[in-house]
């Protein structure tokens, strides 16, 4: 399962707002390969479900993911840090064995 906390879910929600999307608009959460650490995590609204896709309800917010980023998202929690050491989403991935200092990218 991906969760998402209650702060993540009040910036997500915001943000659907501000960019015009959709009310049946989920967040799609996906791996790519990139970034320091060999892979790099990608988040955006979308409105289709494909076949394989893995679908989570936490914190009344739709999470979406492809079944091959969920085999690296497993057990992952979306947060949201608005303090003066950074600003920004991050990912709480109990499979990464390592992340970058940016916490963009990670590997397993």
């Amino acid at each position: 399962m991906i969760t998402i906390s209650e702060k993540a879910k009040e910036r997500l929600a915001k943000l659907k707002v501000e960019e015009g999307k959709p009310e049946n608009a989920f967040l799609r959460v996906g791996v790519a390969g990139g970034g320091c650490s060999g892979l790099s995590y990608k988040l955006d609204f979308d409105t289709e479900i494909k076949p394989g896709d893995q679908i989570f309800n936490d914190n009344d917010f739709q999470i979406v993911v492809d079944m091959k980023s969920f085999l690296y998202l497993a057990g992952t929690e979306l947060n949201y840090s608005d303090g003066l050491n950074g600003k920004g989403f991050e990912f709480e991935n109990p499979n990464a064995t390592r992340t970058c200092a940016c916490g963009e990218s990670f590997a397993v």
